[in-house]
């Protein structure tokens, strides 16, 4: 495999990259200065130097401490737990500057149900807000964690909600516009 459809074939693995696109990254590439190829290089290596996961959220950050900016802000309601797929989607809540919560990012390709289960153990909740995408994939994975929450806590001292309908079935809480997401916190049961 020569070079071209080597850098191809990695980037038809990045998420809705297509074959067509990955061409382009690679032509794009090809075009840049020695300079800016370095740059790009260089601040890939410091992504995966200088980033790390929180240890209670799994958000990733940039930082000395084991927590991220969230999960360290005294201001934050530790009483809520707002569960999430992905970085996106607690990106896109946090946009809407009308959750003042914690998150726990589940992951649909890893499922950190135990690590879930761990801080519903080891934290007072009084509410946590089910927040995956309305996806084939998202409605599996929320029946898998409400039932884990269960498991952890059989008789819960806390709520069970969901965010409310707003979010058409089938699309993703990172592409949804800020006041859909307003009006799903809002209506949340």
């Amino acid at each position: 495999m020569n070079s071209i459809d080597k850098l191809i074939s990695i980037f038809k693995k990045f998420p809705t990259v297509g074959p067509r696109t990955a061409r382009r990254f690679v032509y794009y590439l090809m075009k840049l200065s020695k300079e800016n190829t370095d740059e790009l290089i260089n601040a890939i290596l410091e992504l995966k130097d200088k980033i790390k996961l929180c240890q209670f959220c799994f958000n990733p950050f940039e930082g000395e401490q084991n927590l991220c900016p969230i999960c360290q802000n005294p201001a934050r309601n530790k009483g809520l737990l707002c569960i999430v797929e992905k970085e996106s989607d607690l990106l896109s809540i946090e946009n809407t500057k009308k959750y003042n919560g914690l998150y726990f990012i589940l992951d649909i390709n890893n499922l950190r149900i135990e690590e879930l289960k761990l801080r519903l153990k080891e934290n007072n909740f009084s509410e946590i807000i089910v927040a995956l995408n309305p996806t084939p994939e998202g409605k599996a994975a929320s029946v898998l964690v409400e039932s884990s929450i269960k498991e952890a806590v059989p008789s819960p001292v806390f709520k069970i909600t969901h965010l409310a309908k707003g979010i058409p079935v089938g699309g993703e809480l990172e592409y949804a516009d800020e006041e859909t997401l307003e009006s799903a916190f809002e209506g949340r049961k």
